[in-house]
């Protein structure tokens, strides 16, 4: 999959090819429904921005990210796509009209497809809508493709909604709207190095990811980044302070199961699978190694029935 930086950039290489329009967060599985249909009328691309218009246009209220770009770009790969545009986003950009949005699909770009959500505008104060996008499209004698939401089991998949259920701590909900596991990649980096000292070392893993479930003890799975066809490690996760240390600071734990190794500075990637509890204190330390003991052998269930 090539990514061209901007539409300019692009030029007329996608000249005759589908389109698909979006922010694309997650790339969930309402996001693959419209992959889906643009792959019809193959070549398939698709249109993004960077970054997410909310963090320009309301940045306090911006939404936290579910995928990072490096990472929504390889899930875009994986949907068979052969182009994605990136297009910055400013404020200026965010002042054109929905007319030169449109030229710049169907004259620039020149594509013959455009494919859409049902609700998709564009162009300044959200003025343009799929009525006037047919309008542009019918002008030029290209066609808009409209794609209805989907569901699974009677919740719409957005990408706010997916957000919700990760802050939640919901990874099961969210796997579900998602398509595959919520999962956040990190480096291994030093910790205090309590779990060593009573028997379940665990790796420390520092992430750039905007969004993290909810504290709490969770089902995961690790694989080593750069080793795509490298093994995925049944693990435990903690994110929290650890209060039964008396911690403050919010750190993700990540306990490998049959795992014999140096981790440190290395890549990861972590799927969450499963809560298992939220955090607690406990009143020892022996206490708190007899509920790791119950949650690793929960974590194992978890992974063996397939859950990932």
């Amino acid at each position: 999959m090539k990514v061209f930086q901007s539409v300019s950039e692009a030029g007329r290489q996608l000249q005759g090819q589908a389109l698909a329009l979006g922010n694309f967060d997650g790339v969930h599985v309402g996001h693959q429904a419209l992959f889906s249909e643009a792959l019809r009328h193959a070549p398939a691309n698709a249109l993004t921005f960077q970054p997410h218009p909310g963090k320009v246009l309301q940045p306090d209220l911006a939404p936290k990210l579910i995928t990072l770009l490096p990472r929504k770009l390889e899930l875009l790969s994986a949907c068979g796509l052969s182009h994605v545009v990136v297009q910055s986003f400013t404020r200026d950009y965010a002042r054109s009209s929905p007319q030169d949005f449109e030229a710049a699909l169907f004259d620039t770009l020149g594509v013959a497809h455009v494919v859409v959500g049902s609700d998709y505008t564009y162009g300044a104060q959200r003025a343009g809508t799929v009525a006037t996008l047919r309008e542009a499209a019918a002008k030029r004698s290209a066609q808009v493709h409209v794609v209805q939401p989907v569901n699974v089991d009677g919740v719409v998949a957005s990408s706010s909604r997916i957000r919700e259920y990760i802050l939640e701590g919901r990874v099961g909900a969210a796997r579900r709207l998602l398509g595959r596991p919520f999962d956040l990649d990190g480096t291994v980096v030093s910790g205090a190095g309590r779990g060593r000292t009573i028997g379940f070392p665990t790796a420390n893993v520092d992430t750039q990811n905007e969004l993290r479930p909810a504290p709490g003890v969770y089902a995961i799975r690790v694989r080593l980044l750069g080793e795509a066809d490298g093994p995925w490690w049944p693990g435990a996760a903690n994110i929290g302070v650890k209060p039964t240390f008396g911690g403050t600071e919010v750190t993700i734990e990540a306990h490998l199961l049959d795992f014999s190794g140096d981790l440190y500075g290395k890549e990861l990637r972590v799927q969450f699978l499963e809560r298992l509890r939220p955090e607690q204190r406990f009143g020892s330390a022996a206490e708190l190694v007899g509920q790791i003991k119950r949650d690793v052998e929960a974590a194992r269930t978890v992974v063996a029935r397939g859950d990932g």
